[in-house]
């Protein structure tokens, strides 16, 4: 039979042992809470750096992150994670985006139509950004736009532009039209351009918006397009809403306000889309 003295043992080996797990879980849960609040200080964190941070493997930040996905805490995206933004998954109302950063809206619009010329067959979308763009390209002469925004077809009435409203069902926040026959009548349309405002554009993810049926129809109108233009103002970068429209790698260009930073900026010329900032 064992002494008296071997049990001691084995008891204290075990309350070692539960003391390391219970330390291991404490340390998890602390790295875990550090982590989320690097994300929102940083507006993203990368699992190498925070690996290198908390010296630890990568497939242990990995976990970390999966664990803290699925506890809604954080976004997952490609080589790291983003903050969750409650705000990128609502959906206001035209009428509320109209109020919001309307100079640079101005401002984005009057570059956007440099780029249309004479003759040019242009999609817009229902942002308030691509009304702007409308607006500041009704002057344009024998301009034809394609475009599923009621408001938008509106604008126009009256001026020389040629307006092509697609069918579909009505969108009572955004006076989109959308569903089967939207995405039906742009199959057979081609534009020279596409203005397409977003909700959010995280480069490794892509452009997204807060609607499924809004996706669908902008990827009909992407697809259909020789040149994709983002016209989006700098809030939106780094934001991921609830449904992907299309990768990065789908846009020619981006228009957007000074005050984008530096590391989007980057990312935007080192994925092959040119840039105008104004």
């Amino acid at each position: 039979m064992p002494s008296y003295h071997s049990y001691l043992e084995s008891v204290r080996k075990r309350n070692k042992r539960k003391q390391i797990v219970s330390s291991l879980i404490m340390l998890g849960e602390e790295r875990r809470r550090q982590i989320i609040q690097l994300t929102k200080r940083d507006g993203r964190v990368v699992v190498k750096d925070l690996a290198r941070r908390f010296s630890t493997s990568l497939i242990t930040i990995r976990k970390d992150l999966e664990s803290l996905h699925q506890q809604g805490r954080v976004e997952r995206a490609h080589g790291g994670a983003l903050p969750i933004d409650a705000a990128a998954l609502q959906d206001p109302t035209l009428g509320e985006k109209e109020r919001l950063r309307r100079k640079e809206k101005e401002r984005i619009a009057v570059a956007a139509a440099r780029l249309v010329r004479p003759g040019d067959v242009i999609t817009l979308d229902s942002g308030t950004t691509s009304t702007a763009v409308a607006r500041a390209a009704k002057n344009i002469r024998n301009l034809t736009v394609i475009t599923n925004a009621v408001n938008i077809a509106a604008e126009l009435v009256g001026t020389g532009v040629e307006v092509i409203l697609t069918g579909g069902a009505m969108r009572p926040n955004s006076f989109s039209l959308v569903g089967p026959l939207a995405e039906e009548s742009l199959r057979y349309i081609t534009a020279d351009l596409l203005f397409l405002a977003v909700d959010g554009f995280d480069i490794e993810y892509g452009l997204t918006t807060p609607n499924l049926l809004e996706a669908k129809v902008n990827r009909v109108m992407i697809a259909n397009a020789k040149k994709t233009v983002v016209v989006c103002d700098s809030s939106k970068f780094g934001r991921r809403s609830l449904s992907l429209i299309a990768p990065t790698s789908a846009v020619h260009h981006a228009i957007t306000d000074r005050k984008i930073s530096q590391r989007y900026l980057r990312g935007l010329r080192e994925a092959g889309v040119k840039v105008v900032t104004v």
